[in-house]
């Protein structure tokens, strides 16, 4: 699966990230939020249980019950701008 990846700053300065299946777009409950462009085309392994870059534990299943999956927010990526 390849999917796109959109970040946000959280107020401590960590970097939260979604990624979509590329194609679709930001579902409607998570367009309220600013989220820019990071990453495109990134090809997801749809047996990983833990996309490292982005801290998005669980990717294959959070896209298949929400239509994207998410940064966790007990663990932000270490990335930071």
């Amino acid at each position: 699966m390849r999917v796109n990846v959109y970040r946000r700053t959280e107020q401590d300065g960590s970097l939260s990230y979604m990624a979509v299946p590329e194609g679709k777009i930001i579902p409607s409950e998570a367009t309220n939020i600013d989220w820019e462009a990071d990453s495109w085309g990134i090809d997801l392994n749809e047996e990983t249980d833990y996309l490292e870059e982005f801290s998005i534990a669980q990717p294959t299943q959070q896209i298949a019950s929400k239509g994207y999956a998410i940064t966790s927010s007990q663990g932000n990526a270490n990335r930071r701008l």
